[in-house]
């Protein structure tokens, strides 16, 4: 009789699975069936929202006064205060290290090297950047990068160019991952130059890859591979741009004075509060450096028995406390690139761009895939990527949002700007000149701030510059656990819908 009892629980749980399961959810527009092959195949997910990459922190974004919190020392008045808002982002919890990089290498050498030897070369950092004159640092030149000691240490002598290059080497190996574990895709390590696995070109159907199992195709009741819509694959890494950089860094969301109050308490001048670089509270941090910086001339690591900062020249990448987002190093240590194009920002300019304060970013270069007659993607290049040509000003002469190609020098005074200025000629910044933020190892506590700013051609490397990754975050800014919007309970009754 017992048996009979749970044999008809059994039943009754399986019927009553089926029944929900009967009950599509419907298009509220159309009344269509989703995920049903019979009602056509569009499919809507129950979306649980983006995942976070693998060292990433979400940035919840917001308003900030963007620009210097201390007076201009240097006298460059290149970053007026200005009020602008930021997305929510994600960020790289530390900067990246030699080991992070020397990953990044080795799987260019394995897939490229025996072809293209040359993508190898270019990849390299400049270790020579730890030469001087009259320093010897030859040591470092040899042990710096490679050595183990220095695996958890911020990779330096990177350009611009290169960090963008393993950006883009990050965003495929991450979604590379991401399709393995959800057992999509087997592991490969058979792959030879252009037979690689690059998030776009697979995308759109030119990479196939070891596959272990395709997703259900409720379209034709087959099997497909996976599309952007899913969602299983991330949106690119890359670097933060200047706003987003300066924003993570003041993390001003630890001094709200309260959780449901916009009202920031303390201004800051650096990553932590005060206007100090010591840790002042009383425990047994009291005192302590809170970041890696040259405290006066000659002074890189203190005194032997009690070092002030405990690094020369660099500290192992989660060093020092984190600020209010979790970040670390977001002052000294190494300073960073950021995706920026850099140009003085004075009160003449300031009055063109000041409408641009939303996610302010200079730099962009506007690009488009390069499409055959049909209007597919061209065939991949040799490297296995999606070939791109930079969009002509007179493609986009009738658009309103944008109306050039290249907007490298947009309002930074050019001939449309109440002032001109002469760049490459009369001055050292030029169309590679790239934001760097962040003092380092070498500078000095002024630097620190997140509000300075400096630039670097983007083809140079220096001892002093590394940098961390960043990525858009894509539906609610506040995450997966809170819903985007504030939801208001009414008395309002809900109107009866119709029953299909």
């Amino acid at each position: 009789m017992e048996k009979m009892f749970k044999s008809g629980l059994i039943l009754l749980g399986a019927v009553l699975l089926l029944a929900a399961c009967s009950k599509k959810e419907r298009s509220s527009t159309t009344g269509w069936k989703y995920n049903d092959t019979k009602w056509g195949g569009f499919e809507k997910l129950d979306y649980p929202g983006q995942a976070t990459g693998p060292n990433l922190v979400l940035v919840e974004g917001g308003t900030f006064t963007m620009g210097v919190t201390e007076q201009d020392v240097t006298y460059d008045w290149d970053n007026i205060p200005r009020r602008v808002t930021v997305s929510s982002f994600y960020m790289d919890e530390t900067e990246i290290s030699n080991i992070d990089y020397r990953e990044y290498l080795y799987w260019i050498n394995r897939v490229f090297g025996e072809s293209y030897p040359e993508v190898y070369l270019s990849a390299l950092p400049d270790t020579l950047v730890w030469r001087e004159e009259l320093s010897y640092n030859e040591p470092l030149v040899e042990t710096y990068f490679r050595f183990p000691s220095y695996d958890d240490y911020p990779v330096v002598g990177v350009t611009w160019l290169q960090a963008n290059e393993y950006c883009k080497w990050r965003t495929d190996r991450v979604n590379e991952m991401m399709l393995i574990e959800k057992g999509i895709l087997n592991p490969n390590m058979e792959q030879k130059d252009e037979d690689n696995f690059n998030t776009e070109s697979y995308l759109v159907g030119q990479y196939q890859g070891n596959v272990r199992k395709n997703l259900k195709d409720l379209s034709t009741g087959g099997e497909r591979s996976v599309r952007f819509e899913d969602g299983i694959l991330l949106p690119s890494y890359r670097l933060p741009t200047e706003a987003e950089w300066e924003y993570a860094a003041l993390a001003l969301q630890g001094n709200r004075s309260s959780e449901k109050d916009e009202l920031i308490t303390d201004r800051r001048i650096y990553p932590w509060n005060g206007n100090t670089v010591r840790y002042q509270k009383r425990d047994k941090y009291q005192g302590m450096m809170l970041a890696n910086f040259k405290r006066s001339g000659g002074d890189y690591m203190g005194t032997a028995g009690a070092l002030n900062d405990n690094a020369c020249p660099t500290a192992p990448v989660r060093s020092y406390l984190p600020n209010d987002y979790g970040l670390y190093n977001m002052a000294g240590n190494v300073s960073e690139w950021t995706a920026d194009l850099y140009r003085p920002l004075t009160s003449l300019t300031l009055r063109d761009v000041e409408n641009h304060d939303l996610n302010p970013y200079r730099g962009g270069k506007f690009q488009q895939k390069v499409l055959d007659e049909d209007g597919k993607p061209v065939e991949k290049d040799s490297l296995g990527r999606i070939r791109y040509r930079y969009v002509e000003d007179d493609e986009v002469a009738n658009r309103e949002n944008y109306r050039r190609g290249s907007v490298h020098n947009y309002l930074d005074g050019d001939q449309e700007s109440q002032a001109y200025y002469d760049y490459e000629i009369s001055t050292l910044v030029s169309d590679k000149s790239r934001v760097i933020k962040g003092g380092s190892w070498a500078d000095r506590a002024y630097w620190l701030s997140p509000g300075t700013r400096r630039f670097k051609q983007e083809d140079q490397a220096d001892r002093t510059i590394g940098f961390r990754c960043a990525m858009i975050r894509v539906g609610s800014p506040t995450g997966n656990d809170k819903p985007g919007g504030h939801q208001f309970k009414t008395k309002t009754s809900r109107k009866k819908r119709t029953k299909y």
